[in-house]
């Protein structure tokens, strides 16, 4: 039987060393995106948009290499989702024990310029179907209980100001040490997805779990479930919105944050961490 907890603190340190190394992999020495546009036949480079899926999808297109790179080095297979929307983003699966599985999605966002110690956070996978249906491989490479962690390797850069780019700007060759970097200023982290977990659902599609937003909470792990672990996240994300209780004036309405869940399941609403779980849109401070 093979001991769970070892091979996931393994399987963590490996992944701690090898985003550490990432940094220096897409940037040069003022720290600027080494990727620069896009190029033809004609040698014609256009610059990349600062749209964040682009800028997301072309980030995975030049750490890939490295990516299969540390499958090879800590011996394992490297399997990608078969189906653009299909979670995990990566699968590892050891060579010589098919039972250990490790999910890793690959997340970027942005540092806000309102808040430099904040950035716009990231979403952490569905809540949904296989969150719920563990056993069943609907969306998702392998059922969610074969995997043995599930890992976020996360980007945070800065946006260049957009007076210093010329998205419409056509380049040649010889131009392309003067071609402005879209982002810049990256920091690269590994961690299981629980410990950077939000209560709120994260942006875009409700039924997507959201981070934590300040990047020192981020990089060290802080997620609202730091004070009561993996198994608090699944059942609070298990039954996010699905029950119900009533409010001061006896009004009846959903449970959509930790504290009201824990109050809920006869637990310390203190141990919610932190409090303050995300930023406003404007003004400072936090909402709850």
């Amino acid at each position: 039987m093979i001991n769970k907890d070892n091979i996931k603190q393994v399987f963590q340190e490996q992944l701690d060393v090898f985003a550490k190394t990432l940094k220096e992999y897409v940037s040069d020495e003022e720290n600027q995106w080494t990727i620069k546009g896009f190029i033809d036949l004609f040698q014609n480079i256009y610059s990349i948009s600062a749209d964040t899926k682009i800028v997301s999808k072309v980030l995975e297109i030049h750490l890939f290499p490295r990516f299969l790179e540390f499958a090879q080095n800590n011996g394992y297979e490297l399997i990608l989702a078969e189906h653009q929307n299909w979670y995990p983003d990566i699968s590892f699966v050891s060579k010589t024990d098919k039972n250990i599985k490790f999910a890793v999605d690959l997340k970027t966002t942005y540092i806000l310029n309102d808040y430099p110690d904040h950035c716009n956070g990231f979403t952490l996978g569905s809540h949904g179907a296989y969150f719920i249906e563990r056993d069943k491989s609907k969306n998702i490479q392998f059922p969610y209980n074969e995997y043995l962690g599930h890992y976020c390797l996360g980007i945070i850069y800065n946006r260049t100001e957009l007076d210093k780019l010329e998205e419409t700007k056509i380049y040649k060759l010889d131009d392309i040490k003067s071609i402005p970097s879209v982002i810049n200023n990256f920091t690269f982290f590994a961690i299981e997805k629980w410990k950077i977990a939000s209560d709120k659902s994260g942006s875009g599609n409700t039924e997507n779990i959201g981070s934590v937003q300040k990047i020192s909470d981020i990089i060290a792990g802080n997620g609202v479930f730091k004070n009561l672990g993996e198994e608090w996240f699944d059942d609070y994300w298990m039954n996010y919105g699905k029950i119900y209780t009533k409010d001061a004036a006896g009004k009846t309405r959903k449970i959509t944050n930790l504290p009201d869940f824990l109050k809920y399941r006869g637990k310390d609403i203190n141990l919610a961490y932190p409090r303050a779980r995300k930023l406003k849109d404007k003004g400072d401070g936090y909402e709850d």
